[in-house]
């Protein structure tokens, strides 16, 4: 358990707080009010990523917007209150909710990897849904001479973790379109409901000899190759396509 989580509520109610002194702020800047509540709306929609579940996530974002409805400090036409509503998409799209919320790996969860999986200089790594780019950290000091990959279909992260992973190609899109092919190794951190799915794509595209790689849940449809473990405790699955 993280020192947010166990901390909670605090988080939410420390950006709820930080959002209304940023609304106060602006309306005392002469800011318009539609700029005001905006902006401290999406003060509230980054400080999300905070969040260790998806309806943690939803209180610390819609928490400021709810209040300032609910207290009618501020008169707007109807289609303004859409604009939390709005900016919450453009972090989480649709589709990310049938998947994984935003699961940052560990730097050192993956230190064991290359013992157990090698690939020579220039292998190429996918991380699939790679958020903020912290697999692909990891990733990197597994494997340093590898080419990494990273694929995120909500484009403001895919944008934050472009700009924290600068050695990686990090690019907007679905991992489940997206052709896994070419890669000597697809990592995953994604839930457990995703895993079926993950499974019967890499026996479809990857290639003889490639990695399929997932923190903490497991393909149970599929033979480990092996289970490590992360120096947190969470497990570590390697399969081997084809099937070992």
């Amino acid at each position: 358990m993280n020192t947010l989580t166990r901390l909670w509520p605090l988080p939410a109610v420390l950006t709820w707080l930080l959002a209304w002194l940023g609304f106060t702020a602006l309306q005392g800047l002469g800011a318009s009010p539609l700029l005001a509540m905006g902006t401290a709306s999406a003060l509230g929609v980054a400080a999300s990523l905070l969040g260790s579940s998806w309806w943690r996530r939803v209180m610390i974002a819609m928490g400021f917007p709810l209040s300032l409805a609910v207290s009618g400090a501020l008169a707007l036409p109807a289609w303004a209150w859409l604009l939390p509503l709005l900016l919450l998409l453009l972090i989480y799209p649709l589709n990310a909710w049938r998947d994984a919320p935003l699961f940052p790996t560990p730097f050192h969860a993956l230190k064991d990897l290359s013992a157990q999986a090698p690939l020579g200089p220039g292998a190429l790594i996918l991380d699939a849904g790679c958020g903020l780019g912290d697999g692909l950290k990891a990733l990197r000091a597994a494997y340093p001479q590898a080419r990494l990959h990273g694929l995120e279909w909500s484009w403001p992260l895919r944008a934050l973790c472009g700009l924290r992973c600068r050695w990686a190609q990090v690019r907007q899109g679905d991992i489940w379109q997206a052709d896994w092919s070419a890669y000597d190794m697809v990592y995953l951190f994604q839930r457990p409901e995703s895993m079926p799915r993950a499974a019967a794509k890499a026996l479809d595209e990857l290639k003889p000899g490639a990695w399929l790689v997932s923190l903490e849940f497991e393909a149970a449809d599929l033979p480990a190759f092996a289970r490590l473990q992360a120096p947190d405790g969470r497990p570590v699955w390697l399969y081997r396509i084809p099937l070992i």
